[in-house]
């Protein structure tokens, strides 16, 4: 047993030594191995060297020097966002220009690390905060991780706990990093106003840290215990409101209102993008589905006004699946949605 312990030491050894990883965290990990291996020398608890197991696991998958080539091609940009965006002028423009201020910075004063603020989308639920930071993932080719901040309860799932108990993890931050397998990610916070009261305060004091180029070049992750550098990360933020959000974190961003929708464009949404794709991810076409044009402000409000578009997704994705059913149900193949009928797809 002595000798298999010994022989997974040496195993962990030979994982640090062969991954690429900063010299100092390098050295500061083969000194932990070390010291485990004493342990289990002279018969010591084998949790420790779970626990280690686990740490030089972590350290060693995380991308160091990993990092995607990104697209600086404006062009592309507009293309990007006139895909994946109906309307929204304004807002496409003002992503764009932002964009642009990158691709500038990069172009001409030859910087890995982009300097502006921020991109703050704040708007109610479904007017598309998500799908812009997707966008602009896309735009620059750079990999996209999402970090959902509803219900966050404590600053530690940001930043980690330390790793001397066997339960311990990194926090959010690290592992969307891990996650990516790249240290230049698009990372979105995502609904920023929906922290826990109790927690806000600690939350609000890692945001800074994140978004202030000033120190996110050594951010300090518990688990980690070694500092890491996210100046080369994009981060986008999401929330619905303002309201619970302090001030000095506002600072460091720049606050783009996303405008409800009118009918007018969630019936041009509907028809040119959310109907093609829900009939494109089940397999129908527009043989088996065909909506007159009478329907469409019916299905638009279903139950009143709602300023985005997951309602309306919801009912569309509705009708697609109700005529799926009649499908193989052997009821027909081809369906009409009409006025008279319109009831029994809601």
């Amino acid at each position: 047993m002595e000798n298999q312990n010994l022989n997974e030491v040496e195993k962990l050894k030979q994982k640090i030594t062969t991954s690429v990883l900063p010299a100092e965290l390098k050295e500061k990990a083969l000194l932990h191995v070390e010291r485990i291996q004493l342990v289990l020398k002279y018969g010591g608890n084998y949790s420790q060297f779970d626990i280690t197991e686990k740490y030089i696991d972590w350290i060693t998958t995380l991308p160091w020097d990993k990092k995607t080539q990104d697209i600086l091609d404006i062009k592309k940009a507009k293309e990007v966002m006139d895909k994946n965006h109906f309307g929204l002028e304004k807002i496409k423009q003002r992503v764009l220009e932002y964009l642009s201020i990158l691709i500038v910075q990069r172009q001409k004063l030859q910087t890995e690390v982009f300097h502006a603020p921020t991109l703050f989308f704040v708007g109610l639920a479904g007017t598309g905060k998500t799908t812009f930071a997707k966008s602009v993932a896309e735009s620059l080719g750079r990999v996209f991780v999402r970090i959902p901040f509803g219900g966050l309860s404590s600053a530690l799932d940001l930043r980690g706990q330390s790793k001397t108990s066997p339960e311990a993890e990194p926090g959010m931050i690290i592992r969307a990093l891990r996650k990516a397998q790249c240290k230049n990610p698009v990372i979105l916070l995502d609904e920023l106003d929906r922290i826990t009261p109790d927690s806000l305060a600690s939350v609000m004091g890692v945001l800074i840290e994140l978004l202030d180029p000033g120190q996110n070049t050594n951010f300090n992750d518990y688990f980690v215990d070694y500092p890491v550098n996210l100046s080369q990360v994009l981060f986008i933020a999401t929330a619905n409101n303002t309201n619970s959000i302090s001030t000095a974190v506002l600072d460091r961003m720049e606050v783009i209102h996303m405008p409800s929708y009118t009918d007018a464009e969630k019936i041009a949404i509907a028809k040119n993008f959310v109907l093609p794709r829900f009939l494109k991810d089940s397999g129908l076409t527009t043989e088996n589905v065909h909506i007159e044009d009478a329907v469409w402000a019916k299905i638009t409000r279903p139950l009143g006004f709602d300023a985005g578009i997951r309602t309306l997704e919801r009912t569309i994705e509705g009708i697609v699946r109700k005529v799926a059913f009649r499908i193989v149900s052997g009821q027909g193949q081809n369906f009409a949605i009409t006025e008279a009928n319109i009831n029994e797809y809601l």
